[in-house]
């Protein structure tokens, strides 16, 4: 494929690159953004393309790995390095209510609901609070990652229908 029949099948993706973008952002000037990125990469990695594949795919991958990279880099970005001895302040919210009474009782309540379910749905859902991947997870688990998927989808709402019976 020469670099003009590559440029111009990437251009004839626009529409449907603007509209991925602005469901993946919610904001159309992020998307924009995400559209001219996606296009950059994509232009700079022509060589990387292999001509009977699927540019749309390639593309599309292109933008959805750019927005994850660019989410985490935001929020590697925003967190707060603590100085103190035991990083009581690392992380914590701007609008943290910690010092409020009801909040600590709402987390004790919370902890409370957790602890009641089933060891075997609580122990992927405690995991993917702490901030393991579903693929560690089902690893770690020696489950499907399908399985992981449900019971960590199982147990939200085992808690949210727990929390708005209180």
């Amino acid at each position: 494929m020469t670099a003009m029949e590559f440029n111009y099948k990437l251009l004839g993706l626009q529409k449907n690159l603007k509209y991925f973008a602005y469901t993946l952002t919610s904001n159309y000037e992020d998307a924009q953004d995400l559209v001219q990125e996606t296009f950059l990469k994509a232009l700079t990695n022509r060589d990387k393309f292999t001509e009977d594949t699927n540019l749309k795919a390639w593309t599309f991958t292109i933008m959805k790995n750019t927005f994850i990279n660019n989410y985490r880099q935001s929020v590697r970005n925003n967190t707060i390095l603590d100085k103190t001895d035991d990083l009581y302040y690392l992380n914590l919210s701007k609008e943290s209510n910690d010092g409020m009474p009801d909040s600590a009782y709402a987390t004790k309540e919370i902890h409370k609901e957790i602890k009641r379910i089933d060891k075997d749905q609580r122990k992927p859902f405690e995991m993917y609070n702490d901030g393991y991947k579903y693929k560690e997870i089902a690893d770690k688990l020696n489950l499907s990652i399908g399985t992981v998927k449900s019971r960590i989808f199982f147990t939200r709402k085992k808690l949210m229908e727990a929390i708005n019976e209180q």
